[in-house]
């Protein structure tokens, strides 16, 4: 019965999908609105399909930058966060100075990053981990903070040592907590990427986007916003399949 239900909600995703371009084709043709303003989403597949390897090598070097910002945000969040609920001292100094710097735009400081890392991948790498990781860090304190009161005084009947009583009991109660911000980090990461390659950068999407507004390549924009569009819609559905799979029982409570 999931497993139709899944089916059934993907079906009706691409269904609606299909309907909102097959609109957008016809009133840009009734319309008469010009390509540089609009192009047709037919015009959108036809750039796609001639220079496909192109689009692709771009593609993947986008998604690796993105997927190591979000890994380092992950790891980096969730230590911080560990640390912030263990250590009433460590909260005190370091979560001010964390909500803080999260305020600061990271577009601002994406040139000093280019200047401190180069124009390689690390920079872009870099903006993503420093976008995505407060969602991680929020989401992962909150969780660890939500564990109910029973099972936190079961684990104290049962006198199991602090580090099973975490993994075995705390940890499992905030994963749906962690994969929540996890699912933010990812979409923020991918746009800390794409930042990235906006200040400096020969390659990734984000460069494909800059060298065609330069040109008023408008068909070529939207292609890579079409790319990116289901670049972000693949990586979280892979994240909600993990978090099927790594708690269970939320599908069976579900039922």
């Amino acid at each position: 019965m999931k497993t139709v239900n899944q089916l059934g909600n993907a079906a009706a995703g691409v269904f609606s999908l299909v309907v909102v371009l097959i609109a957008w084709e016809i009133l840009c043709r009734v319309l008469e609105v010009r390509p540089i303003m609009l192009p047709l989403p037919s015009d959108i597949f036809v750039e796609l399909w001639s220079e496909l390897a192109w689009y692709g090598m771009h593609s993947l070097y986008t998604l690796w930058t993105t997927l190591a910002g979000f890994v380092i945000a992950v790891l980096g969040g969730v230590l911080i966060a560990i640390a912030l609920v263990g250590s009433k001292v460590f909260e005190r100094f370091l979560y001010p100075l964390i909500i803080g710097f999260n305020s600061v735009p990271k577009v601002a400081l994406a040139p000093l990053f280019v200047v401190w890392l180069g124009t390689g991948a690390e920079p872009k790498i870099a903006i993503a981990f420093l976008i995505a990781v407060f969602a991680v860090i929020v989401d992962t304190v909150h969780g660890l903070r939500s564990v109910p009161n029973d099972v936190i005084d079961l684990g104290k009947v049962l006198k199991g040592s602090s580090w099973d009583f975490f993994f075995k009991v705390k940890l499992p109660c905030a994963l749906p907590s962690m994969v929540a911000g996890m699912k933010v980090a990812m979409s923020l990461a991918l746009v800390g990427a794409i930042v990235g390659e906006f200040v400096s950068s020969q390659r990734g999407l984000g460069y494909v986007i800059m060298s065609a507004q330069g040109m008023f390549d408008t068909v070529r924009v939207f292609a890579a916003l079409f790319i990116l569009a289901v670049m972000g819609l693949a990586l979280y559905g892979l994240l909600a399949w993990i978090e099927r799979r790594a708690t269970p029982w939320r599908e069976i409570h579900a039922e």
